[in-house]
């Protein structure tokens, strides 16, 4: 079997420029890791991966727990922080918590016992209390838990502007917003905030409905638009912004059965701009993107700085940039 100083004979570089490539540390030019990387796979080479986590005192596992890893927007957060992982040469452990708190304080002890090197919180329905107590590296999204564990989430704020901009813009006089749950302090609720504050800006008349924590199906989306629509005379409204495009989509089905025209009638606004969107054919949905391609590198590098450099390298909050989808429902 073939050792790393044949692999660094056959590349023409020192066994210290291997191993640099085989750990991503220091510079490396694009022709000397593209002659390591050739040489590794004409010799059939394979990192001894027990003794890189044995000398690091590392595992180069890291875990990461979402509500539902089936939500389009979450199975695409979890495919690019796979993506980022494999490039820093860790794998991710994935856990669903269901939104249940015990599921997800089970998922937390189960990802300590296997020594994973941190955590990628994504699911949150615990008290922040029990986050602050983890003794290992932890990255928040959504949700600013504390000082020293940092949070990457999408621009909220700007989101909900952009959307109650936009139906202000097309004439809309009457604006209803469908929030997520607001129990917890999410970054996501300031969505609402920037929709009230916007249609108080431009004295336009609003209502608010609270959505409820359950499951993330479209089936339970459109059972909640029913049940939640049915006592209220959807017609005096002219745009809804939505906290998701699967909510959306519900409210444009449903709002059809009622007979009212989309865009003429009604113009509608989603939040998210995933995959479940962007295969829709019909409508094609007004709504706000959130790069999950971003947050997922940026989730996952934060982590592993926080892992391999100590507190001192702790990143400040940080938010990406949103951006307005014009389709067919406005």
């Amino acid at each position: 079997m073939s050792g790393i100083k044949e692999v660094a004979k056959k590349a023409g570089v020192s066994v210290a420029t291997v191993s640099r490539v085989i750990n991503n540390r220091g510079y490396i030019s694009k022709e000397t890791r593209r002659k390591v990387e050739t040489a590794m796979r004409d010799l059939d080479y394979r990192p001894n991966q027990i003794a890189r986590a044995l000398l690091k005192n590392q595992t180069f596992f890291v875990g990461i727990i979402v509500p539902d890893s089936n939500h389009p927007f979450f199975s695409e957060l979890v495919k690019y922080v796979e993506i980022s992982a494999n490039e820093l040469n860790y794998k991710v452990l994935v856990c669903n918590s269901l939104d249940d708190p015990k599921k997800e304080e089970e998922y937390i002890s189960m990802l300590r016992e296997n020594q994973v090197d941190g955590i990628i919180m994504c699911s949150h329905t615990l008290d922040t209390e029990k986050y602050k107590k983890l003794s290992l590296p932890i990255v928040s999204f959504d949700r600013v838990i504390s000082r020293s564990i940092p949070c990457v989430g999408s621009d909220n704020f700007r989101g909900g502007e952009l959307a109650t901009e936009h139906l202000i813009s097309k004439g809309c006089k009457r604006l209803l917003h469908i929030s997520g749950p607001l129990e917890l302090d999410m970054l996501s609720n300031r969505r609402g905030d920037a929709f009230i504050l916007t249609c108080m800006k431009h004295d336009v008349e609003y209502h608010f409905i609270e959505g409820a924590r359950n499951k993330l199906t479209f089936e339970y989306f459109m059972d909640f638009i029913t049940r939640e629509l049915s006592s209220i005379e959807l017609s005096r409204y002219d745009g809804i912004f939505c906290s998701n495009d699967i909510v959306a989509y519900a409210l444009y089905i449903y709002a059809k059965q009622q007979g009212l025209r989309v865009p003429e009638q009604l113009k509608i606004v989603g939040y998210d701009y995933h995959s479940f969107t962007r295969m829709l054919q019909e409508p094609k949905l007004t709504t706000i993107k959130q790069p999950t391609d971003r947050i997922g590198r940026m989730l996952l590098t934060t982590l592993v700085r926080m892992i391999e450099k100590g507190d001192d390298a702790l990143i400040n909050n940080t938010l990406v940039d949103v951006e307005l989808i014009v389709g067919d429902t406005t």
